[in-house]
Parts: C-alpha cells; sequence; structure tokens
C-alpha cells in the first residue's frame, strides 16, 4: 500500500479530503495540531475522523501559537459573527492564522520524509469565501515545489513529494456530496470557530458549513445554538 500524510483537523473539509486519499488507496499517516487554537473542540472530533478512515497512525503535534498571536482563534480578538457571503469575501478575516498552513505543511513534509510517503493531502479550498492566502493553488504549487529543493529525499531524487489538494476547486456543496459519496459521517466532524459546546451558527465557518450543507441538499447532523 502507498502511503500519505494527510492533515486532518477535524472539518467537514478535512474529513472529506481524508476519505478520499482512503478511496484512492492510501494508507493513511493523520497529522494534527494543537496549536493554542480557540476552538480545540476539533481535536476531539480529528481523532474521531482519523480512526473512521482508518489511519495506520494519528500524530498530533503540540506548540503554542498564542504566543505569537494575530488571529481571533490565537488572541483575545472576537471572532466575527452574522456576516454574509459579501462580507465574508472582502479581504482576508481576523480568523486567518499567520503562516499557519504553511507551518502545518512544514510539518506535515518532515513526517512525510521520514515514513517514505510521496503524497502529503490537505483539505484545502480557493473558493468558498474563506479568503486565506495559503488555501490558494499559488501557495500549495510554491510549497511543493520548496518540498522538493529543501529535503534530502528531493535532493537524492528517492522521493518526488506531491501536496494533493482534492477539494481546491469544489465549493461547500460539492465537497458535501463528494463526500456523502464516501460515507462521510459529518456527525463526527466540527467546524465551529468560538468554542462552544454548541457550533454556535453565527460564524463565517458554521454560516459556510450551514449554507453547503442547504445546498447539497443534505442535513447538517450536528447541534447549533443558532442554526443560520
Amino acid at each position: 500500500m502507498k502511503k500519505a500524510v494527510v492533515l486532518i483537523s477535524g472539518g467537514l473539509d478535512s474529513a472529506t479530503t481524508a476519505a478520499i486519499a482512503k478511496s484512492e488507496g492510501y494508507d493513511i499517516y493523520a497529522l494534527s495540531f494543537d496549536y493554542g487554537q480557540r476552538h480545540r473542540r476539533e481535536l476531539d472530533s480529528a481523532r474521531l475522523v482519523a480512526k473512521s478512515v482508518g489511519a495506520k497512525d494519528h500524530l498530533v503535534i503540540s506548540f503554542d501559537m498564542r504566543k505569537i498571536g494575530g488571529s481571533a482563534l490565537t488572541a483575545d480578538i472576537d471572532v466575527p459573527l452574522d456576516r454574509d457571503t459579501g462580507e465574508m469575501s472582502e479581504g482576508i478575516p481576523v480568523t486567518y492564522v499567520p503562516a499557519r498552513n504553511t507551518i502545518f505543511l512544514a510539518f506535515a513534509l518532515s513526517y512525510a520524509e521520514t515514513i517514505g510517503a510521496q503524497d502529503i493531502f490537505i483539505g484545502v479550498n480557493q473558493i468558498d469565501y474563506s479568503g486565506y492566502p495559503d488555501c490558494r493553488a499559488e501557495f500549495i504549487d510554491a510549497f511543493e515545489k520548496t518540498a522538493n529543493l529543501a529535503t534530502k529525499a528531493g535532493v537524492e531524487g528517492t522521493s518526488r513529494f506531491r501536496i494533493r489538494t482534492p477539494l481546491i476547486k469544489l465549493t461547500k456543496a460539492d465537497t458535501i456530496r463528494r463526500g456523502l459519496e464516501l460515507g462521510v459521517d459529518y456527525s463526527l466532524t466540527w467546524s465551529c470557530y468560538s468554542g462552544g459546546e454548541l457550533a454556535c451558527g453565527r460564524c463565517d465557518s458554521c454560516k459556510l458549513r450551514l449554507a453547503g450543507f442547504a445546498e447539497a441538499g443534505a442535513g447538517d447532523p450536528l447541534k447549533y445554538e443558532i442554526s443560520g
């Protein structure tokens, strides 16, 4: 079996990405991060998702990005609530964590080279209004090039690393449809930014998720404080 490192946050996108990797015949080596995020509830979901796809291993790496801050997810900055899609599509939101995906992919690359995996799966998307610069195809292409320049395996030609982004051009509804086709149990996932016991239904992530399920014609199995 071929190996793949799959970044699993516990969210809807990463769960779908993991299911896609599994459907392509990969042995999954799951990687998650406890980085001081506000919504740590997602780590419980990450463990459940990794188990559901039969991950061979699940590595959770801990470090504290609250020491850097700069984001509503890692500092005492309010999470935006009740924004419409027009507002979400304007600029880079305060929920952007500076260089987060660069850091995550660097860890994933190190893990992949160590276990002999050539493929790294990440559930980034550049068309769901998130506005994050490190979710764009340009960034992924640049990181993949760097990965093959900056590693022993790349320089010696024993591996050709690929950063796999199966969701990058899918709408949220299309992502959900694809996941349902693959049997993803979305009740295991968590998307809310606010960090409460129930999903808030008001932050950007909740609203995008709810809209995606509605457009896909499917019910969201999560319970919300406010549904829409």
